[in-house]
């Protein structure tokens, strides 16, 4: 990887603040774009934009092909059997929401039984939530050890057969922690389960592989990883999104419509109702090509590095707490911790006033806030186009927090 070649991709890292370039560790909330993408944006819109699958001139033919051609390389990414389990939403929440909606509110009756783990994000706990409360189902939770992050294998117990969805996510977006989804998924599947797997903060960083981790469904959002925001996937597989209702109803997601009974479209398209983003789709697909062109095995390596720098500066400042594990081999991608007696706000004002962006709050994670006994934390989350230097001045001001506070450490 030539990180300098990969910084001039990206216009916005060129911005001024402070008196220097700025730091951007905010890339578990969104990624910023490189110069392919918003140049594939740019083309789309103005030579192909149109309104897909309802026209025949040329326009309408260029969004067509343009949105289905990027199913095409989204099936290849995650490596889906066909283009009939790639559905195009807004963003990871709305992939949950529909098939909470679509599968989970229809299949599940009282009694049945929900597993998540204390650590999702609220979008895949406050669906399940509602999914129990109108079904009757029943919610439990796999915990964490509190000093690794881990979770607790003794909780796996909870999984059986009353055991209908089990939800989770690859990467947690506090935690962070590199975990191997492929036993809790055999487990779930031992017992007749469907698996619902969050990979909104693994696909950005590593390879996926949908069919080797048997999952069945699927989920993740083009904006971090370097697309444009409004377009997410949801993968599912055929057979269960074959079983499953519509989530919206309107144009184009229809075969046939009469006045008192409506015959749906095929999949996908019974799934797209409404015009579609095709700029998003066109951005995802070439943002993509720029990971792919790339490698994530050269991704992967220089993340890990840039995570071992900051956690191993970390342990040497005085007063700063790093949350679950503060081993980097166990890490991807994002560090969360807090620093004695300094609100995390505060933490994050200071370091904005030197030009880094970093996140604070719970990370709409606020369970397992909760669980670990603290009401917010910061977060610095990076990704292949952050240095090593830029950890380096990050954790120089870090260190720098609690005086600027008028702490004498």
């Amino acid at each position: 990887m030539n990180i300098e070649l990969i910084r001039n991709d990206f216009p916005i890292l060129k911005t001024i603040s402070a008196g220097r370039p700025l730091v951007y560790f905010d890339n578990g909330a969104t990624t910023q774009k490189p110069l392919p993408v918003l140049e594939a944006i740019y083309e789309y819109n103005s030579r192909q934009n149109g309104n897909p699958h309802r026209g025949s001139h040329v326009l309408a033919i260029a969004a067509s092909e343009a949105y289905d051609g990027s199913k095409e390389v989204v099936r290849e990414f995650i490596n889906a059997k066909s283009t009939r389990e790639v559905i195009y939403t807004r963003n990871t929440t709305e992939s949950l929401n529909l098939v909470a909606r679509s599968y989970g509110e229809t299949h599940l009756k009282k009694g049945d039984r929900i597993v998540i783990t204390v650590a999702e994000h609220h979008a895949n706990l406050v669906t399940w939530q509602r999914v129990a409360q109108k079904t009757g189902a029943v919610l439990d939770y796999i915990y964490i050890d509190k000093e690794t992050g881990k979770f607790k294998e003794e909780d796996f117990a909870k999984i059986n057969d009353q055991t209908k969805i089990v939800a989770f996510a690859q990467v947690s977006n506090v935690l962070g922690l590199v975990f191997d989804p492929k036993p809790l998924i055999d487990l779930a599947h031992k017992h007749g389960a469907v698996v619902v797997l969050d990979g909104a903060q693994s696909v950005p960083h590593q390879k996926v592989d949908v069919q080797e981790l048997d999952c069945d469904f699927f989920v993740f959002s083009g904006h971090k990883m370097c697309a444009s925001g409004g377009i997410g996937v949801l993968y599912g597989k055929e057979a269960l999104l074959e079983d499953m209702e519509p989530f919206n109803l309107g144009g184009d997601m229809i075969d046939r419509v009469e006045e008192q009974v409506t015959t749906f479209a095929e999949l996908p398209t019974k799934f797209e109702a409404g015009t579609p983003n095709v700029e998003g789709a066109v951005s995802l697909a070439a943002a993509i090509k720029y990971l792919n062109n790339i490698g994530f095995e050269e991704i992967e390596a220089h993340e890990k590095k840039l995570v071992t720098l900051a956690i191993e500066g970390m342990k040497k400042i005085p007063n700063v707490r790093i949350i679950g594990s503060d081993n980097p081999a166990e890490k991807t991608g994002l560090v969360a911790f807090t620093v004695d007696d300094v609100h995390p706000h505060d933490v994050s004002e200071l370091l904005s006033a030197a030009g880094i962006c970093i996140r604070t709050g719970h990370h709409c994670a606020q369970p397992l806030h909760i669980y670990l006994g603290v009401n917010a934390t910061c977060r610095a989350s990076f990704y292949f186009y952050n240095t090593e230097e830029e950890v380096a001045y990050f954790l120089d001001k870090l260190g720098k927090v609690r005086a600027a506070m008028g702490y004498k450490d």
